[in-house]
């Protein structure tokens, strides 16, 4: 048997039972918060902000990889399919994001769908980005490049942003690193994407679950169309960020992710594109240790230093 058949068999055994999202997200929601519990004191600094809109003030952790608060920041969105998570279940990701990457790192507390539907949780990942860019929001050093990064729905999120950016004017998106991010709208069985059939049903994100979550998080069936939604039906993908996707092998969103990538290409823009081997969807949550997380940061770290 290959290792990487081996692998195969753990990353299914680490995997659970399909649940029904839609009736059970609160639960799911109590079991994230419950299983990301902080008591160690922390190697590493943190503090608290909010950005005010007109309606709610929005929450936002910052961590530094030490006391001083002179690097360059990375913004970033939270996955849990837009209902689940929060910056206390990404507590230790952002943690060792803000170590390993020599970067602040600031982790958006967004509203989460089904109470608070499409666009709402778009608008407070847009609003806190145009507060850092035109408020100064966060910044301690001259430089006014936006660095966005998510994973699955917040890689979503960073790309949705990302193209408001570019529509609305008001602000420019420099980078974007996107984790096995969510860009299309169908995962169901007449999905275009071959990883959908694939990996849609044995692993730890399932296509069903997908499916719930989009459920929840849409305030309409029309929203589906909306590239704000899914950034993949957008017609105009030019003057997009340096892009860094980084895939899954054993992940229902991988094809749609990739598929970004090349157009974003095709429009233009410079793109990096990577699969993981032997990872499934989440991975990015491990230890750093693990060989795919660890490959994973090399790659993020030569991104965030190349080409400007």
């Amino acid at each position: 048997m290959s290792i990487s058949k081996l692998m195969l068999a753990a990353l299914k055994a680490l995997s659970y039972p399909d649940i029904d999202v839609k009736n059970n997200y609160k639960f799911e929601r109590q079991v994230i918060n419950a299983t990301h519990v902080h008591l160690l004191k922390p190697l590493y600094h943190t503090w608290d902000e909010t950005i005010s809109t007109d309606d709610y003030d929005i929450p936002v952790k910052l961590f530094s990889p030490n006391e001083e608060r002179d690097h360059p920041v990375l913004l970033f969105f939270h996955g849990g399919g837009w209902v689940t998570g929060n910056v206390d279940s990404y507590h230790k990701v952002c943690a060792n994001m803000a170590k390993l990457t020599k970067h602040i790192v600031a982790s958006v507390d967004y509203r989460l769908a089904p109470e608070y539907k499409f666009p709402i949780g778009l608008n407070d990942c847009y609003a806190v980005a145009k507060a850092v860019m035109i408020n100064r929001r966060f910044l301690t050093t001259p430089q006014n490049k936006l660095i966005l990064a998510g994973d699955s729905a917040g890689g979503n999120l960073a790309a949705a942003v990302s193209l408001m950016a570019r529509d609305k004017g008001e602000f420019t998106v420099a980078k974007q690193i996107l984790l096995y991010p969510s860009t299309y709208h169908d995962h169901t069985d007449s999905s275009p994407f071959d990883s959908v059939r694939q990996n849609g049903t044995d692993f730890l994100l399932t296509s069903k679950k997908i499916s719930d979550y989009m459920e929840l998080y849409e305030s309409s069936s029309e929203d589906r169309t909306n590239p704000y939604f899914a950034p993949l039906l957008a017609d105009n993908l030019k003057n997009q960020p340096q892009t860094l996707i980084i895939t899954a092998q054993f992940d229902p969103l991988r094809d749609e992710a990739e598929e970004y990538g090349r157009k974003l290409k095709q429009a233009g823009n410079y793109v990096k594109i990577y699969r993981i081997k032997d990872a499934l969807h989440g991975f990015f949550s491990l230890s750093p240790s693990v060989i795919q997380v660890k490959h994973t940061y090399k790659l993020i770290n030569e991104f965030l230093k190349g080409e400007d």
